[in-house]
């Protein structure tokens, strides 16, 4: 089956490195227009930008503005985003709730969850007025558990993540624009080599059925789906990518 993805104009916000690189990779592969967005990994940029074609935009989309000029940026470059993936996200550190001060909390917000509704936002106007277009987020684990020790900033970021996507997709989905999530568990990635320990990791494959941690393809192949022809009746859906995890 086509997954119809050849030639369709995609923004990946984060994707430098990490599970974002592995989408964009991805969408490439697939003969997509790609273009990403990144705050510092520039070097890694460049990389991947070589390597896969894609069109690398420096961005930081905490920033209220900064999701309108990026999309423009894609447009006077590609054209419309036909597909977004909100991939923007991370811990920034970890603090129990009890030491974990307003700027921190608000830090994670803005990272997390508002830059994937500015991001959203921006990309929705052409998508309506082509009557087409899919957003993919990219959620966690975390927005189950509450984070896991001292991010509970992070799980709630992640859950009101969860729940945007499903609001979004019931607000848009009549307008021919589908929107679903991917909520990776852990996945062998630079985020987890700094937030989380060998022992803790463990802990985790020990509990997941798979018995091992995820790869940013494992995530990749996911949104490759959800964006593709294959899912055209998926909506307000959110697909768990983490080996198992809460099945015991």
């Amino acid at each position: 089956m086509d997954r119809g993805l050849a030639n369709k104009v995609v923004l990946v916000t984060g994707g430098a490195s990490g599970i974002g690189r592995g989408i964009v990779e991805a969408f490439a592969a697939e003969g997509a227009r790609v273009a990403f967005s990144y705050l510092t990994s520039e070097a890694e940029a460049r990389e991947l930008s070589e390597k896969t074609g894609a069109v690398g935009l420096s961005s930081d989309l905490t920033r209220p503005e900064a999701s309108n000029e990026l999309v423009e940026a894609v447009k006077e470059r590609l054209g419309p985003v036909e597909i977004l993936v909100a991939n923007t996200g991370g811990l920034i550190e970890r603090k129990k709730v009890v030491d974990c001060d307003l700027e921190l909390w608000n830090q994670c917000l803005s990272l997390n969850l508002t830059s994937a509704f500015l991001s959203c936002k921006a990309v929705i106007p052409d998508m309506l007025a082509a009557r087409s277009g899919i957003i993919v987020t990219i959620s966690s684990l975390a927005a189950h558990n509450g984070g896991g020790f001292s991010a509970v900033h992070y799980g709630t970021a992640k859950g009101g993540l969860y729940t945007f996507t499903k609001g979004l997709a019931r607000e848009v989905g009549p307008d021919g624009i589908r929107v679903n999530g991917v909520a990776p568990g852990l996945i062998a990635t630079r985020f987890h080599d700094i937030h989380s320990t060998d022992e803790t990791r463990k802990a985790t494959v020990d509990q997941t059925p798979l018995r091992r941690e995820g790869t940013p393809a494992d995530v990749a192949g996911a949104v490759i789906y959800v964006a593709s022809a294959e899912s055209a009746f998926l909506a307000g859906e959110i697909i768990e990518v983490n080996g198992g995890v809460g099945l015991f």
